[in-house]
């Protein structure tokens, strides 16, 4: 049985939105294709109408800086992300949550579209991009047939474990933050269960700036998943990490704001609540401390 009946390739976001519309919910997007072909093939995801790839549209697959932002086509590929010096040089933790991704072969395909528009909430990119108060193009179909592309903050998009809030009529098209200030840096680590792929038990990420005396956080922003229905920011922990010198009590009250807040569950795959707990400290002590030695320029 074929798992799809036409496959197309446009050129603009506003041909590609017009194939969605026509088609509805009997089409989807592909770029990779690591998610949603396994799903067809395992019968996850029923066979469709329609695929519509979107690797051939000009500047979707780009990375470029823009007056202030690193901006990101929805469908650069993780290694992509892993490989350009503007990345590197402005969101460690987007490198080192994007190289953690499956295998080498699947992150030469694999987008970080796809794996925002996916909306698990354990998503390593989406966490690494919402450290960075990373902000999503959505770009839309109007009824008279113009496009419309705005910027909104990244958790707007979703809606639930493996649900976004996209139409038929709208796509990603890029992401974009700002580029690092003095005295700014940030950081991802996880801890991951290997089977098959490496599938992660729990990922931190923080971006923090630091005054110029280098002794306490004013800016925080920190993203832990899975930790909720949706990729998770820890807005208690950004708090406690800014109110004080960054000392061993202001790290301690970051993490049991950020155990309160998280709503941490057992999966009998991964691990258990308790055990993602106690990893919500191990974690949040590394990337903070790292981004903290960044931000001072150690390393």
């Amino acid at each position: 049985m074929s798992l799809w009946q036409s496959y197309h390739t446009p050129t603009t976001i506003a041909d590609a939105l017009t194939i969605l519309r026509r088609h509805g919910p009997q089409a989807r997007i592909i770029a990779g294709g690591t998610d949603l072909i396994l799903d067809m093939q395992t019968g996850v995801h029923a066979p469709i109408e329609a695929l519509v790839d979107v690797t051939h549209i000009d500047g979707l697959a780009t990375i470029r800086e823009d007056d202030g932002w690193i901006v990101l086509g929805a469908a650069v590929t993780h290694t992509q992300v892993e490989r350009s010096p503007l990345v590197q040089r402005h969101a460690a933790a987007l490198v080192e949550s994007c190289s953690v991704v499956g295998g080498p072969q699947v992150r030469n395909v694999a987008t970080l579209g796809g794996n925002v528009a996916h909306a698990l909430p354990a998503a390593d990119g989406t966490i690494g991009l919402l450290s960075l108060d990373a902000q999503v193009q959505v770009c839309t179909l109007a009824d008279d047939g113009s496009l419309v592309c705005e910027w909104q903050p990244l958790l707007s998009i979703f809606a639930g474990p493996g649900r976004n809030n996209l139409t038929a009529g709208q796509m990603l098209g890029s992401f974009r933050f700002r580029t690092l200030a003095p005295r700014q840096a940030s950081a991802f680590d996880r801890i991951m269960r290997p089977q098959g792929i490496a599938l992660p038990i729990l990922g931190v990420a923080a971006k923090v700036t630091l005054d110029e005396t280098l002794t306490q956080v004013t800016a925080a922003t920190i993203a832990i998943g899975p930790a909720g229905p949706i990729p998770f920011r820890a807005t208690a922990a950004e708090t406690a990490l800014t109110a004080g010198p960054l000392d061993d009590a202001a790290i301690d009250a970051t993490i049991a704001a950020a155990q309160a807040q998280a709503q941490l569950r057992t999966s009998k795959h991964r691990a258990s609540r308790d055990y993602r707990h106690e990893m919500v400290a191990v974690l949040l002590r590394r990337v903070i401390a790292r981004a903290a030695a960044r931000a001072r320029g150690e390393g």
